[in-house]
């Protein structure tokens, strides 16, 4: 699964807003260097989702604040 995503650094407090189906705008307090703002919309999105945060990864915009994450889904 295919999600875009902006993403707004150093806001007042954690929250994902939904858009459209695969459309999201996450608004996060940590702070985007070193990887910090990343690491933080991952953890967000694993806690939505109910999955590992190992299955999340930013395919596109390491450095941007809109990005392209694909969760890997597994398949029963």
């Amino acid at each position: 699964m295919l999600l875009r995503i902006k993403t707004t650094p150093k806001a007042k407090q954690n929250k994902i807003v939904k858009i459209s189906s695969t459309n999201y705008h996450i608004y996060t307090t940590a702070a985007p260097e070193k990887g910090k703002a990343n690491t933080a919309i991952i953890k967000l999105l694993s806690k939505k989702f109910n999955i590992a945060k190992s299955k999340i990864i930013i395919i596109k915009g390491l450095k941007s604040k809109n990005k392209t994450i694909s969760i890997l889904v597994d398949k029963k």
